[in-house]
């Protein structure tokens, strides 16, 4: 693809995540998304199949970006713990600086919209996190139980914290996000 194909397909995805995270999925028609995009409505269609398939293409995007920030300045041989640390900070940043990007990956997670191959590939982006996990529990640290318990009590409630932020009902200061991560700390630790 040229640079100039490029800008359109992620203009198509940024229209995409503005509509969507206004309107909702099923309110984010395709006309729409060209209008927003300023594209012609056919023009979309160059770049993805389907509204399922952009809507698919832009999960993976955000995830993308989500979990590059969030394995930023990570070191696979660090200690568990410290591991944790960065990695819960760096998606708390990401997610308090990136608010609809947020709520889309949020919406996606709370609904069926997007495809189960793409679901399980978005996931294939958490790998890093899935193996510090896996370590933590080898090693004695980490509860030995599901993944998907784990992600409930480590990760799910930043969506929270995003969702009363936007509301401007609270305010994560550091000082608190620190005592969240004790506390997140203490619901996955063993020991």
């Amino acid at each position: 693809m040229t640079d100039k194909n490029t800008d359109k397909r992620t203009d198509l995805l940024l229209a995409t995540l503005n509509l969507v995270s206004n309107r909702g999925f099923h309110n984010a028609p395709m006309a729409k998304i060209a209008q927003i995009a300023d594209v012609s409505a056919g023009t979309i269609y160059n770049y993805f199949s389907n509204k399922q398939d952009l809507v698919d293409s832009l999960y993976l995007y955000v995830k993308e970006q989500f979990t590059s920030a969030a394995f930023r300045d990570y070191d696979q041989k660090m200690a568990v713990k410290e591991g944790m640390q960065i990695i819960w900070f760096n998606m708390i940043e990401y997610k308090m600086s990136n608010q609809k990007q947020a709520n889309f990956l949020s919406q996606c997670e709370n609904s069926q919209i997007i495809s189960e191959g793409v679901r399980e590939r978005g996931l294939q982006h958490l790998q890093p996190l899935l193996e510090l996990w896996k370590r933590g529990q080898e090693e004695g640290y980490i509860r030995d139980v599901s993944p998907y318990l784990l992600y409930a009590y480590a990760v799910y409630p930043l969506s929270f914290f995003v969702a009363v932020e936007k509301r401007d009902e609270f305010h994560l200061t550091q000082e608190m996000q620190e005592h969240s991560f004790e506390m997140v700390w203490s619901a996955i630790s063993s020991t």
